[in-house]
């Protein structure tokens, strides 16, 4: 038996709480796998199994603060009974109906099944951060026919913000890459798949499983599925008076149509209703910039009905730690640091072109040119590096550049220490590390830094305020 519980750093967290668990009582988990997920000011924390076993009890919920609390949770040696739930989804060949993989649910997917040779599983590209929509695939470490370990780097990718590596979650032999390097995939869309025949991926495949590369990814509603199923002739005779229903984007909680903020900035500015657009390209159906279509060539002036008024009481939600460290830090900043802004249009074209010579030779993003041009101007003028603390001024010696990194329930800052002795090859490695290292938990350098960049491109932004 082996009990789950923070190590003896984390037990002076500040207000650690259970943010997630990531199997629930009953199911299987490996040795060293995250069981559950602790969030508090300092971060996010991954707690480890040390034994595999099962899961026989929970001693925190989700959301539980965790005052003074040490015991998470208990795992025993042993297997899932049968009927117990024993990993993410797989694929089962001889199941009657295919599965799509579109949503966070896939992120999780497994392989570990009796029947391993009828199984199929995705790799997907994953979601680094809440404002990212698509990634670009750098690099392919692999190939297929490789064999795989869980953890093993086996892509790298560019994002708006940054590139970075993605290790595998699941192991497995590849046996299709479906995106090859240079390609942009829609986040926690499939790149490739492990299986260990490939006749079944392709049995996958034409079995509506998951989207073929060369065709956009959409819902398959139960009378599609029923009527692929029918004999060909049928179908045929049937299509003059078939009537097609448009897939309708997925609609989130409130009645909300799941859109990106670029989508309904340029749906607004178009004069376009989201909710009458089909599903977008984005995971489960959301509705990217790329799915709004051009405005009418003409049209009159819509006119919009004011919102109804709303009923009933607001309502009041406890704020995770993360979110309390953030709302806490900003204001500290915003009450104690003097602000004043300076605006300039600037020619970034020979910014640009040396941008896409560096990235023809090594893995780079355009944030990382950036932070190399700030690092040198910071080291440059000790007014960038320089604070007040009471009756002093405090310079520090070098250029500590925070790099705001997204996630899931917040942002982070880790800090790039020493940035002005880096060249740009470094600086985009480094800060790849240090964002990895973020989104697992592990800020470095924090509260060290002198200068913070932040990036809402992505966000079709011109300028912004912080």
């Amino acid at each position: 038996m082996a009990i789950l519980s923070l190590s003896n750093e984390s037990r002076r967290l500040t207000s650690p709480s259970i943010l997630r668990w990531r199997r629930r009582v009953g199911q299987a988990v490996a040795a060293g796998e995250v069981v559950v997920e602790v969030e508090a000011d300092e971060g996010l924390f991954h707690i480890e199994s040390p034994v595999a076993g099962v899961l026989r009890e929970v001693f925190a919920g989700e959301g539980a603060i965790l005052d003074g609390q040490r015991r998470l949770g208990r795992v025993e040696p042993g297997q899932a009974e049968a009927g117990e739930w024993r990993g993410g989804p797989t694929v089962n060949l001889a199941a009657a109906e295919p599965v799509a993989f579109s949503g966070p649910e896939a992120a999780t997917m497994s392989q570990k099944n009796p029947s391993a040779s009828a199984n199929v599983v995705p790799i997907l590209m994953p979601k680094a951060g809440q404002s990212m929509e698509q990634g670009t695939i750098l690099k392919w470490h692999v190939k297929p026919g490789d064999s795989i370990r869980k953890g093993q780097v086996i892509f790298e990718i560019d994002t708006d913000k940054a590139s970075m590596e993605v290790e595998a979650t699941d192991g497995g032999r590849v046996s299709r890459i479906v995106h090859g390097e240079g390609a942009t995939v829609a986040v926690l869309q499939p790149v490739a798949f492990l299986a260990d025949d490939d006749a079944a991926v392709e049995a996958f495949l034409a079995g509506g499983g998951a989207s073929a590369p060369a065709t956009a990814a959409a819902p398959v509603s139960a009378a599609a599925s029923a009527s692929a199923a029918a004999p060909a002739s049928a179908s045929v005779a049937a299509e003059p008076t078939a009537e097609r229903t448009t897939p309708r984007p997925a609609v989130a909680e409130g009645g909300r149509v799941k859109a990106s903020p670029a989508a309904r900035r340029i749906a607004g500015e178009r004069g376009i209703d989201l909710a009458a657009l089909p599903a977008g390209s984005g995971p489960g159906g959301r509705i990217l910039s790329t799915d709004v279509p051009p405005a009418p060539a003409v049209s009159a002036p819509a006119v919009v009905a004011p919102p109804p008024a709303g009923d009933g009481e607001p309502t009041r939600r406890r704020m995770s730690p993360m979110r309390r460290a953030i709302a806490k830090n900003l204001t500290l900043s915003k009450q104690t640091i003097p602000h004043f802004y300076v605006r300039l249009t600037v020619d970034a074209g020979p910014l640009f072109a040396f941008y896409q010579a560096e990235k023809a030779k090594y893995p780079v993003s355009l944030n990382d040119v950036v932070t190399m041009a700030v690092s040198r101007a910071v080291a440059e003028f000790a007014a960038f590096r320089t604070r007040i603390e009471g009756d002093e001024l405090v310079t520090v010696a070098d250029a500590n550049i925070g790099i705001a990194v997204g996630m899931d329930d917040g942002l982070v800052v880790p800090v790039l220490l020493g940035a002005q002795k880096m060249n740009l090859r470094q600086i985009g490695e480094n800060v790849k590390r240090i964002a990895t290292a973020a989104r697992g938990g592990r800020i470095e350098g924090m509260g060290q830094g002198v200068f913070t960049i932040s990036n809402l491109g992505m966000f079709a932004t011109e300028e912004f305020s912080a």
